[in-house]
């Protein structure tokens, strides 16, 4: 006869793969993020890095990088995202974008990979091996590919003061500046006023705009 205890038991037991994946990956990220692995393997990328284009992509690509080798999602948006918020603020552009690159490039990816957390933990509730179910994550294998290429030409793009341009390019105001460190926020609207001074940027004024 069944008991409380037994199922408990087995429910336990049944995830006891899972569980053990995440905390090894886990331990294993926290070393590589310790010791500098990510940065002293991508961090000179970010020297070259003149657009935003440019930072959309590569902040994309080192998510995608984290959780492939280090087999956790978390891992894959605090690395980066450690990495290059200074590269956002410093270009002007709101920290509510690099959440969105970080998205694009990291949670959405994450199922997608058999060894990560993720991936083993959507496995082992669907009964569907990983590799079978990942041609059918249309918007996990689509929207990364759309961030890129709508970025490449101006569009989607969001600013530190809050405006933003459509998939077009077309600037619009926004709903305001996304929450950010005071001292990230100051320095992000200095560079954004510095860049649309320089004609970098569109403004709002802009009769093109």
């Amino acid at each position: 006869m069944c008991s409380c205890r037994y199922c408990t038991w087995i429910s336990m037991d049944s995830m006891l793969w899972t569980n053990n994946l995440v905390i090894v990956a886990v331990a294993f990220g926290g070393i590589l993020q310790k010791i500098g692995s990510v940065e002293s393997l991508l961090g000179g990328l970010i020297k070259k890095v003149k657009t935003p284009f440019q930072l959309v992509v590569v902040t994309i690509l080192t998510s995608m990088f984290c959780i492939t080798t280090m087999c956790d999602q978390y891992l894959g948006l605090i690395i980066p995202s450690s990495m290059y918020k200074k590269n956002f603020d410093e270009m002007g552009l709101g920290r509510n974008m690099l959440s969105r690159s970080l998205e694009d490039g990291g949670t959405l990816w994450s199922p997608l990979i058999p060894w990560s957390s993720c991936g083993a933990y959507h496995s082992a509730v669907l009964g569907v091996p990983t590799l079978s179910y990942l041609p059918y994550c249309f918007m996990n294998i689509i929207n990364p590919i759309f961030a890129i290429v709508t970025v490449s030409w101006g569009g989607n793009i969001l600013y530190a003061d809050g405006s933003r341009t459509n998939m077009f390019g077309k600037l619009k105001k926004g709903h305001g500046p996304a929450d950010a460190p005071e001292e990230a926020h100051e320095t992000a609207m200095k560079a954004l006023a510095e860049k649309r001074t320089a004609g970098i940027y569109k403004s709002l004024y802009d009769k093109a705009s």
